[in-house]
């Protein structure tokens, strides 16, 4: 019974019976009284549950958006390196110096070679031959992924997958590189020595002669 009921049905009363009691009219009050406020917990608790149910919907949506990689301006690539030492989700995507997005995901293949997902900005277009390299601010810096674009005339669409792609170098193997390359150019420059004392010797040689 809502109230326009119990109103009715107190006019009824009074109509067929031509009076009510104050007892009788304090009690259909008090039963007014409960349905208005039952009546208004209702309303508030529908209220609630349409709203929590429009929050889980938003969650949900939210929520498969970023499983899939993809967002609001963005579409979505893959690369496919042996290694991504240091690489997390959330470092950059870049491109001649400019950071066009993000890296989004990583697993394995079935080959246990490394796929990074990437969403990157709608408003640049990749050529399908773009390379795709790791590298690191500095020495101990932050990794990121470095897009460098072909000449296809073609572009990559949402999904492609970039093949042509330079793995992570590690620290160690970094120093060892730096060192050895170090190392060279000492070689290089000790024969380049050897070499102008020989000739300076033989100059001497013939001028003495």
């Amino acid at each position: 019974m809502n109230i326009r009921a119990g109103t009715e049905l107190m006019l009824w009363a009074i109509i067929n019976h031509g009076h009510l009691t104050n007892l009788d009219f304090v009690g259909e009050t008090k039963v007014l009284l409960r349905m208005q406020i039952s009546e208004k917990k209702s309303i508030l608790v529908g209220g609630g549950v349409v709203l929590a149910l429009v929050l889980v919907f938003a969650f949900l949506s939210g929520r498969q958006n970023l499983t899939s990689g993809q967002s609001a301006g963005m579409y979505r690539i893959n690369a496919m390196f042996n290694k991504i030492d240091g690489l997390v989700e959330g470092n950059e995507v870049r491109l001649g110096g400019i950071n066009v997005g993000t890296v989004t995901e990583q697993t394995l293949d079935k080959n246990y070679r490394a796929i990074i997902g990437m969403n990157i900005d709608s408003g640049v277009k990749l050529p399908s031959d773009t390379s795709a390299a790791i590298q690191t601010d500095s020495l101990f810096g932050s990794k990121f992924v470095n897009l460098e674009p072909g000449g296809e005339e073609k572009f990559l669409t949402p999904g492609a997958m970039i093949t042509f792609t330079q793995d992570a170098l590690i620290v160690s193997d970094l120093l060892d590189m730096i060192i050895a390359q170090g190392e060279k150019k000492v070689k290089e420059a000790a024969l380049t020595k050897q070499k102008l004392k020989a000739i300076e010797k033989t100059t001497t040689t013939k001028g003495t002669n």
